[in-house]
């Protein structure tokens, strides 16, 4: 009978060891486009600092001379995508698809728009490595294109 019983019992574990798994990569997964759509509403508003706090202090951006740091990263956005104060177009992210890779890290692709003030529409594809810092996800390396 304990025998059967622990047939029966280790089935029902597995499968219950696996639902947490999974729950655990759908938690990242949420919080990582979270942190993303937050990150777009930052830049809307014209709060760059906001929209460059979901990066990492060792943070990577790859540009077409090279990788560089945070603050070459947000150089480069307030040259070319801001007016002083102002963002000069509205962004939003779409087809956002996150693989964690581990606990700690993750991946995220997708597709950025920029849109409105009488400019035309731009488009482009990004991958991003994330990593948990705490309870936060920060961007690690962000390649757009």
């Amino acid at each position: 009978m304990k025998k059967n019983l622990l047939f029966i019992m280790f089935p029902v574990l597995l499968w219950s060891c696996a639902s947490v798994k999974k729950q655990s990569k759908g938690g990242n997964v949420n919080e990582i486009v979270t942190v993303m759509n937050q990150s777009a509403q930052d830049w809307n508003a014209g709060n760059l600092d906001a929209f460059m706090a979901v990066y990492d202090t060792a943070s990577t951006f790859m540009l077409s001379k090279g990788p560089v740091g945070i603050k070459g990263m947000r150089e480069n956005y307030q040259k070319g995508f801001f007016n002083g104060d102002k963002p000069k177009q509205n962004l939003r992210y779409e087809d956002m698809v996150v693989r964690p890779l581990g606990n700690e890290h993750a991946l995220l692709t997708g597709k950025f728009v920029l849109s409105g003030n009488g400019l035309p529409e731009r488009r482009g594809i990004y991958t991003l490595i994330f990593v948990r810092r705490g309870n936060v996800w920060k961007i690690l390396h962000d390649h757009s294109s």
